[in-house]
Protein backbone atom coordinates (compact mmCIF):
# COMPACT_ATOMS: atom_id res chain seq x y z
CA UNK A 1 0.00 0.00 0.00
CA UNK A 2 2.88 2.37 0.79
CA UNK A 3 4.35 1.92 -2.69
CA UNK A 4 0.89 2.42 -4.22
CA UNK A 5 0.34 5.76 -2.45
CA UNK A 6 3.91 6.92 -3.06
CA UNK A 7 3.64 6.24 -6.78
CA UNK A 8 0.28 8.08 -6.86
CA UNK A 9 1.68 11.32 -5.48
CA UNK A 10 4.75 11.12 -7.69
CA UNK A 11 2.49 10.73 -10.74
CA UNK A 12 0.50 13.82 -9.67
CA UNK A 13 3.69 15.89 -9.44
CA UNK A 14 4.99 14.62 -12.79
CA UNK A 15 1.73 15.68 -14.48
CA UNK A 16 2.72 19.29 -13.77
CA UNK A 17 5.93 18.99 -15.78
CA UNK A 18 5.87 21.07 -19.00
CA UNK A 19 7.14 18.06 -20.93
CA UNK A 20 4.16 15.94 -19.86
CA UNK A 21 1.66 18.70 -20.63
CA UNK A 22 3.28 19.23 -24.01
CA UNK A 23 3.16 15.52 -24.84
CA UNK A 24 -0.56 15.42 -23.99
CA UNK A 25 -1.35 17.71 -26.93
CA UNK A 26 -0.03 15.29 -29.55
CA UNK A 27 -2.76 12.65 -29.03
CA UNK A 28 -5.27 15.48 -28.68
CA UNK A 29 -4.43 16.85 -32.12
CA UNK A 30 -4.71 13.41 -33.72
CA UNK A 31 -7.99 12.53 -31.99
CA UNK A 32 -9.62 15.91 -32.66
CA UNK A 33 -8.60 15.75 -36.32
CA UNK A 34 -9.99 12.22 -36.65
CA UNK A 35 -13.20 13.14 -34.79
CA UNK A 36 -13.70 16.19 -36.95
CA UNK A 37 -13.19 14.17 -40.13
CA UNK A 38 -15.60 11.42 -39.05
CA UNK A 39 -18.14 14.01 -37.91
CA UNK A 40 -17.88 15.86 -41.18
CA UNK A 41 -18.41 12.68 -43.18
CA UNK A 42 -20.94 10.76 -41.06
CA UNK A 43 -22.58 13.05 -38.46
CA UNK A 44 -25.70 13.92 -40.45
CA UNK A 45 -26.14 10.34 -41.61
CA UNK A 46 -25.78 8.97 -38.07
CA UNK A 47 -28.22 11.46 -36.55
CA UNK A 48 -30.74 10.86 -39.34
CA UNK A 49 -30.52 7.09 -38.89
CA UNK A 50 -30.98 7.32 -35.11
CA UNK A 51 -33.89 9.75 -35.48
CA UNK A 52 -35.58 7.42 -37.97
CA UNK A 53 -35.09 4.52 -35.56
CA UNK A 54 -36.64 6.54 -32.73
CA UNK A 55 -39.62 7.55 -34.89
CA UNK A 56 -40.22 3.93 -35.90
CA UNK A 57 -40.36 2.75 -32.29
CA UNK A 58 -43.96 2.29 -31.15
CA UNK A 59 -43.23 2.37 -27.42
CA UNK A 60 -41.30 5.63 -27.74
CA UNK A 61 -44.33 7.27 -29.34
CA UNK A 62 -45.94 7.29 -25.90
CA UNK A 63 -42.90 9.10 -24.50
CA UNK A 64 -42.98 11.73 -27.26
CA UNK A 65 -46.70 12.41 -26.65
CA UNK A 66 -46.05 12.71 -22.93
CA UNK A 67 -43.23 15.20 -23.55
CA UNK A 68 -45.48 17.24 -25.81
CA UNK A 69 -48.16 17.18 -23.12
CA UNK A 70 -45.85 18.68 -20.49
CA UNK A 71 -44.63 21.39 -22.86
CA UNK A 72 -41.33 19.88 -24.06
CA UNK A 73 -41.96 19.11 -27.73
CA UNK A 74 -38.44 20.12 -28.81
CA UNK A 75 -36.73 17.64 -26.51
CA UNK A 76 -37.25 14.94 -29.10
CA UNK A 77 -34.85 16.67 -31.46
CA UNK A 78 -32.06 16.58 -28.84
CA UNK A 79 -32.32 12.84 -28.10
CA UNK A 80 -30.88 11.61 -31.40
CA UNK A 81 -27.66 13.71 -31.25
CA UNK A 82 -27.21 12.73 -27.61
CA UNK A 83 -27.49 9.03 -28.43
CA UNK A 84 -24.92 9.39 -31.20
CA UNK A 85 -22.53 11.23 -28.89
CA UNK A 86 -22.94 8.76 -26.04
CA UNK A 87 -22.39 5.88 -28.46
CA UNK A 88 -19.17 7.41 -29.75
CA UNK A 89 -17.83 8.26 -26.28
CA UNK A 90 -16.46 4.74 -25.52
CA UNK A 91 -14.68 4.76 -28.87
CA UNK A 92 -13.10 8.11 -28.02
CA UNK A 93 -11.99 6.72 -24.66
CA UNK A 94 -10.40 3.68 -26.31
CA UNK A 95 -8.77 5.88 -28.96
CA UNK A 96 -7.34 8.11 -26.22
CA UNK A 97 -6.01 5.08 -24.37
CA UNK A 98 -4.36 3.66 -27.48
CA UNK A 99 -2.95 7.05 -28.50
CA UNK A 100 -1.42 7.59 -25.06
CA UNK A 101 -0.21 4.00 -24.96
CA UNK A 102 1.76 4.26 -28.21
CA UNK A 103 2.65 7.98 -28.26
CA UNK A 104 3.16 8.91 -24.62
CA UNK A 105 3.71 5.86 -22.40
CA UNK A 106 7.24 5.03 -23.71
CA UNK A 107 8.36 8.65 -23.29
CA UNK A 108 6.79 8.99 -19.84
CA UNK A 109 8.29 5.69 -18.71
CA UNK A 110 11.75 6.81 -19.81
CA UNK A 111 11.20 10.12 -17.99
CA UNK A 112 10.44 8.27 -14.75
CA UNK A 113 13.33 5.86 -15.28
CA UNK A 114 15.86 8.62 -15.96
CA UNK A 115 14.83 10.60 -12.88
CA UNK A 116 14.26 7.79 -10.34
CA UNK A 117 15.82 4.59 -11.67
CA UNK A 118 18.85 5.68 -13.65
CA UNK A 119 20.73 2.44 -12.95
CA UNK A 120 17.85 0.09 -13.80
CA UNK A 121 18.90 -2.37 -16.50
CA UNK A 122 16.71 -2.53 -19.60
CA UNK A 123 16.13 -6.17 -20.52
CA UNK A 124 13.59 -5.44 -23.30
CA UNK A 125 11.25 -8.35 -22.70
CA UNK A 126 8.59 -7.06 -25.09
CA UNK A 127 8.79 -5.96 -28.72
CA UNK A 128 6.57 -3.47 -30.55
CA UNK A 129 4.84 -6.28 -32.41
CA UNK A 130 4.14 -8.13 -29.16
CA UNK A 131 2.84 -4.91 -27.61
CA UNK A 132 0.47 -4.38 -30.54
CA UNK A 133 -0.82 -7.94 -30.27
CA UNK A 134 -1.24 -7.66 -26.48
CA UNK A 135 -3.15 -4.38 -26.84
CA UNK A 136 -5.36 -5.74 -29.62
CA UNK A 137 -6.19 -8.89 -27.65
CA UNK A 138 -6.92 -6.93 -24.48
CA UNK A 139 -9.13 -4.54 -26.42
CA UNK A 140 -11.13 -7.40 -27.92
CA UNK A 141 -11.62 -8.96 -24.47
CA UNK A 142 -12.71 -5.62 -22.99
CA UNK A 143 -15.18 -4.93 -25.81
CA UNK A 144 -16.53 -8.47 -25.44
CA UNK A 145 -17.05 -7.93 -21.72
CA UNK A 146 -18.67 -4.59 -22.50
CA UNK A 147 -21.19 -6.18 -24.85
CA UNK A 148 -21.92 -9.11 -22.54
CA UNK A 149 -22.58 -6.86 -19.55
CA UNK A 150 -24.54 -4.20 -21.46
CA UNK A 151 -27.97 -5.40 -20.19
CA UNK A 152 -26.68 -5.11 -16.61
CA UNK A 153 -26.14 -1.37 -17.11
CA UNK A 154 -29.87 -0.91 -16.55
CA UNK A 155 -29.23 -1.57 -12.84
CA UNK A 156 -28.04 1.79 -11.38
CA UNK A 157 -25.19 0.47 -9.16
CA UNK A 158 -23.85 -1.80 -11.91
CA UNK A 159 -24.04 1.03 -14.45
CA UNK A 160 -21.39 2.82 -12.40
CA UNK A 161 -19.34 -0.21 -11.38
CA UNK A 162 -19.09 -2.35 -14.52
CA UNK A 163 -17.67 0.27 -16.93
CA UNK A 164 -15.09 1.27 -14.32
CA UNK A 165 -14.03 -2.35 -13.86
CA UNK A 166 -13.86 -3.04 -17.60
CA UNK A 167 -11.93 0.12 -18.47
CA UNK A 168 -9.77 -0.37 -15.38
CA UNK A 169 -8.90 -3.90 -16.44
CA UNK A 170 -8.10 -2.72 -19.97
CA UNK A 171 -5.96 0.15 -18.68
CA UNK A 172 -4.11 -2.21 -16.34
CA UNK A 173 -3.41 -4.74 -19.08
CA UNK A 174 -2.19 -2.19 -21.65
CA UNK A 175 -0.31 0.23 -19.40
CA UNK A 176 1.45 -2.35 -17.23
CA UNK A 177 2.65 -4.28 -20.27
CA UNK A 178 3.90 -1.17 -22.08
CA UNK A 179 5.72 0.14 -19.00
CA UNK A 180 7.49 -3.17 -18.35
CA UNK A 181 8.15 -4.06 -22.00
CA UNK A 182 11.43 -2.14 -22.22
CA UNK A 183 12.81 -2.69 -18.72
CA UNK A 184 11.70 -6.16 -17.59
CA UNK A 185 12.40 -9.57 -19.00
CA UNK A 186 9.51 -11.87 -19.87
CA UNK A 187 9.84 -13.78 -16.58
CA UNK A 188 10.08 -10.57 -14.56
CA UNK A 189 7.04 -9.10 -16.29
CA UNK A 190 4.97 -12.23 -15.66
CA UNK A 191 6.09 -12.33 -12.03
CA UNK A 192 5.26 -8.68 -11.38
CA UNK A 193 1.88 -8.79 -13.12
CA UNK A 194 0.95 -11.88 -11.09
CA UNK A 195 2.34 -10.64 -7.77
CA UNK A 196 0.86 -7.12 -8.00
CA UNK A 197 -2.27 -7.94 -9.98
CA UNK A 198 -4.71 -6.41 -7.47
CA UNK A 199 -2.65 -3.23 -7.03
CA UNK A 200 -2.30 -2.77 -10.79
CA UNK A 201 -6.02 -3.45 -11.27
CA UNK A 202 -6.75 -0.93 -8.52
CA UNK A 203 -4.73 1.72 -10.36
CA UNK A 204 -6.65 0.91 -13.53
CA UNK A 205 -10.05 1.13 -11.79
CA UNK A 206 -9.20 4.44 -10.09
CA UNK A 207 -8.06 5.99 -13.35
CA UNK A 208 -11.14 4.49 -15.03
CA UNK A 209 -13.35 6.29 -12.51
CA UNK A 210 -11.37 9.47 -13.09
CA UNK A 211 -12.11 9.05 -16.79
CA UNK A 212 -15.83 9.39 -16.04
CA UNK A 213 -15.39 13.07 -15.12
CA UNK A 214 -14.75 14.28 -18.70
CA UNK A 215 -18.08 12.69 -19.71
CA UNK A 216 -19.81 15.56 -17.91
CA UNK A 217 -17.94 18.04 -20.07
CA UNK A 218 -18.72 15.93 -23.13
CA UNK A 219 -22.44 15.89 -22.30
CA UNK A 220 -22.40 19.64 -21.67
CA UNK A 221 -21.07 20.13 -25.16
CA UNK A 222 -24.05 18.18 -26.46
CA UNK A 223 -26.56 20.26 -24.49
CA UNK A 224 -25.00 23.63 -25.25
CA UNK A 225 -24.47 23.56 -28.98
CA UNK A 226 -22.77 26.96 -28.99
CA UNK A 227 -19.95 25.61 -26.80
CA UNK A 228 -19.78 22.19 -28.45
CA UNK A 229 -16.67 22.98 -30.49
CA UNK A 230 -14.80 24.08 -27.34
CA UNK A 231 -16.10 21.64 -24.73
CA UNK A 232 -15.67 18.43 -26.70
CA UNK A 233 -11.93 18.97 -27.45
CA UNK A 234 -11.55 19.98 -23.81
CA UNK A 235 -13.13 16.68 -22.74
CA UNK A 236 -10.82 14.75 -25.08
CA UNK A 237 -7.79 16.57 -23.67
CA UNK A 238 -8.91 15.72 -20.12
CA UNK A 239 -9.26 12.09 -21.20
CA UNK A 240 -5.70 12.25 -22.52
CA UNK A 241 -4.39 13.79 -19.30
CA UNK A 242 -6.16 11.13 -17.23
CA UNK A 243 -4.51 8.37 -19.23
CA UNK A 244 -1.18 10.21 -19.12
CA UNK A 245 -1.52 10.31 -15.33
CA UNK A 246 -2.28 6.59 -15.36
CA UNK A 247 0.87 5.99 -17.44
CA UNK A 248 2.94 7.86 -14.87
CA UNK A 249 1.27 6.02 -11.99
CA UNK A 250 1.88 2.66 -13.63
CA UNK A 251 5.47 3.66 -14.46
CA UNK A 252 6.33 4.73 -10.91
CA UNK A 253 4.68 1.67 -9.36
CA UNK A 254 5.90 -0.92 -11.87
CA UNK A 255 9.51 0.28 -12.02
CA UNK A 256 9.68 0.48 -8.22
CA UNK A 257 8.30 -3.06 -8.02
CA UNK A 258 10.81 -4.21 -10.65
CA UNK A 259 13.70 -2.69 -8.73
CA UNK A 260 12.48 -4.33 -5.52
CA UNK A 261 12.23 -7.68 -7.32
CA UNK A 262 15.81 -7.42 -8.55
CA UNK A 263 17.03 -6.44 -5.08
CA UNK A 264 15.56 -9.56 -3.52
CA UNK A 265 18.19 -12.06 -2.32
CA UNK A 266 18.63 -15.05 -4.61
CA UNK A 267 17.05 -18.33 -3.62
CA UNK A 268 19.10 -20.59 -1.41
CA UNK A 269 21.06 -23.30 -3.16
CA UNK A 270 19.56 -26.72 -3.43
CA UNK A 271 22.09 -28.30 -1.06
CA UNK A 272 21.16 -25.76 1.62
CA UNK A 273 17.57 -26.92 1.54
CA UNK A 274 18.25 -30.64 1.54
CA UNK A 275 15.98 -32.82 3.68
CA UNK A 276 17.76 -33.72 6.94
CA UNK A 277 18.60 -37.34 7.59
CA UNK A 278 16.22 -39.39 9.70
CA UNK A 279 17.23 -40.33 13.27
CA UNK A 280 17.27 -43.98 12.20
CA UNK A 281 19.85 -43.25 9.51
CA UNK A 282 21.97 -41.19 11.92
CA UNK A 283 21.92 -44.03 14.46
CA UNK A 284 23.07 -46.53 11.83
CA UNK A 285 25.55 -44.43 9.84
CA UNK A 286 26.64 -41.69 12.20
CA UNK A 287 26.68 -37.93 11.77
CA UNK A 288 27.57 -38.19 8.07
CA UNK A 289 24.08 -39.38 7.19
CA UNK A 290 22.25 -37.14 4.79
CA UNK A 291 25.38 -35.86 3.03
CA UNK A 292 25.51 -35.72 -0.73
CA UNK A 293 25.77 -39.05 -2.46
CA UNK A 294 28.76 -37.80 -4.34
CA UNK A 295 30.73 -38.24 -1.12
CA UNK A 296 30.12 -41.99 -1.33
CA UNK A 297 27.75 -42.17 1.67
CA UNK A 298 24.34 -43.81 1.48
CA UNK A 299 21.73 -44.62 4.05
CA UNK A 300 21.41 -48.24 2.89
CA UNK A 301 23.96 -50.93 3.61
CA UNK A 302 24.77 -53.08 0.57
CA UNK A 303 23.59 -56.64 0.76
CA UNK A 304 26.38 -59.19 1.09
CA UNK A 305 26.85 -61.40 -1.90
CA UNK A 306 26.03 -65.03 -1.05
Amino acid sequence: MKMLIDSFWRAVVYCLYPRVIGLSFLPLVLIVASSWLLGYLYWDMAVTWVRAWLDASSWLAVVWRWLEGIGLPDLKTVVAPLLVIFSVTPLVVVASLLAVSFLMTPSLTRLVADRRFAGLQRKRGGSLLLSLWWTFLSLLLALGALLLTLPMWLVPPLAMLLPALIWGWLTYRVMAFDVLAEFASVDERNTLMARHRMSLLGIGVVTGLMGAAPSLVWASGALFAAAFVILVPLAIWIYTLVFAFSSLWFAHFSLAALQALRNEPPHAAAHDTAVPASPHAVARLGAGAGENKADGVTDVDPRPIL
